[in-house]
């Protein structure tokens, strides 16, 4: 009995000190999230001078009334939830097929593909040689590129070939080759059903690259209506050099005052919809990752 009171005082305070670390960890990293909203609709005043901790200080909503009369904001908006939605399903329709036939241990030079497949994961031909293709293949300044640049990535179809491994038996496609059932059928109707979670996994994380992405609309990119919603965040994030263009002391003063307030606002509105998006795929998040970890 005694030695049974020494371990739970002894698991209790391991629990106790879990739940802090947790806890603390936790505080770090939703802080930043925090004071981003905070900040947004808090007084530039206290933005600027460091004043602002935890809690709004003279609500000002100023900021948000500016980023929602841009016209550039709503196009870039509208652009980003199109590269999104396209692109992820492009993503899956190329990914999970591929990432399947490679599971199959029937598939002709299957570890060539493989090898081949992890080659570009380490090696690649740089950003000149890559702007020459896409300007050869006439896909500069065009919709198409930014959908499809990124949608397919080797990890992802990794972990799409592993999941398929180890949670589809290949008994299970025997008995289903004896009933009559052929592979497109088999794809569809069963291997699909079966993989709910790594799909969600992998949507999840081609639709974040592409609600993130800005690099390629800034190489391969100079229309303004084709650009996405995070190019024209960095594009606010460098409004500083321009600041000095206006004439008016006092309207420079103002628009400087603004500017972060407008930052963290637009912040918020870029970031919303994908951390709304969160919670609904988290358990297959989860379930997909652990599952597609397992080695086989």
């Amino acid at each position: 009995m005694k030695s049974m009171k020494r371990i739970s005082a002894g698991d209790h305070v391991t629990n106790v000190t879990f739940y802090i670390l947790l806890s603390v960890f936790v505080i770090i990293c939703f802080y930043p999230i925090w004071y981003v909203i905070v900040a947004s609709v808090s007084d530039p005043t206290y933005v600027n001078s460091g004043a602002l901790i935890t809690l709004p200080r003279g609500l000002h909503f100023a900021a948000y009334k500016y980023a929602f009369d841009q016209r550039q904001l709503w196009i870039g908006y509208g652009n980003t939830i199109l590269y999104t939605l396209f692109g992820t399903f492009f993503g899956l329709a190329v990914c999970i097929p591929c990432g399947y036939a490679l599971s199959r241990r029937d598939l002709p030079f299957r570890g060539l593909i493989m090898g081949i497949f992890v080659f570009t994961m380490y090696f690649g031909g740089g950003l000149i040689p890559t702007y020459i293709v896409i300007n050869t293949l006439h896909l500069v300044n065009t919709r198409l590129l930014l959908i499809i640049m990124g949608s397919v990535s080797v990890y992802n179809i990794v972990l799409i070939r592993t999941f398929c491994q180890s949670s589809i038996p290949e008994e299970l496609r025997e008995a289903a080759s004896l009933d009559g059932c052929s592979n497109t059928r088999f794809f569809f109707s069963i291997v699909l059903p079966l993989s709910k979670a790594i799909l969600a996994v992998i949507a999840l994380y081609i639709a974040v690259y592409h609600w993130n992405s800005y690099y390629n609309a800034l190489v391969y990119t100079t229309k303004s209506d084709i650009q996405p919603l995070q190019l024209y965040l960095r594009q606010l994030l460098l409004i500083n050099t321009g600041a000095e263009d206006l004439g008016d002391a006092d309207s420079l003063k103002e628009m400087q005052q603004m500017i972060s307030s407008i930052r963290y606002a637009v912040i918020v509105m870029s970031s919303l919809p994908i951390m709304c998006l969160y919670p609904f795929l988290q358990k297959y998040f989860v379930q997909g990752v652990m599952i597609g970890s397992i080695k086989s």
